[in-house]
């Protein structure tokens, strides 16, 4: 007797969709963007307020491939979201290419580049609360889930 493989195959079908729309989920957008902070001064004082270390991500927002692919694979997500505004202050120094930006906002980053040594892009760089050097990183494969426990890792190592 011959069975009908239609409602095997639905099944199965219907199966991998929502096995993969858990995976989808898993590495979702966030409902609302972490807040990152351009002022280096005012984010140096909520770190110091908030007792939080600092996450300085010196970016080429516009241009950089490396950068563009850690905002879209990490920072937007949400898992990485909610580690970042339960445990640190973020900061984003941009060195765009087209976008406009303020001669004030341009000098700070450029200081702040010569002084962390900043030889390429992205660099994140994490700070302590006072401000102390914590550790250097950049773009790393695996999305924000793995991202966020390197993240912990560095930190706890100090």
């Amino acid at each position: 007797m011959k069975r009908n493989k239609l409602p095997l195959l639905l099944l199965a079908l219907a199966t991998g969709i929502f096995a993969f729309s858990g995976l989808a989920n898993a590495d979702s957008d966030a409902s609302t963007p972490a807040e990152w902070m351009t002022d280096f001064e005012a984010a140096t004082a909520k770190a110091k307020s908030e007792n939080k270390p600092m996450l300085l991500d010196f970016t080429g927002s516009d241009w950089c491939g490396w950068c563009i692919k850690l905002d879209k694979e990490v920072f937007t997500k949400q898992s990485f979201v909610d580690y970042a505004d339960a445990n640190l202050v973020l900061v984003e120094l941009d060195f765009p290419a087209k976008k406009e930006q303020t001669a004030e906002l341009k000098a700070q980053n450029k200081a702040l580049a010569d002084k962390y040594k900043i030889r390429g892009y992205p660099t994140i760089v994490l700070l302590s609360s006072d401000g102390e050097l914590i550790e250097k990183t950049g773009y790393r494969r695996g999305g924000p889930d793995k991202y966020v426990a390197h993240l912990r890792e560095l930190l706890a190592a100090n």
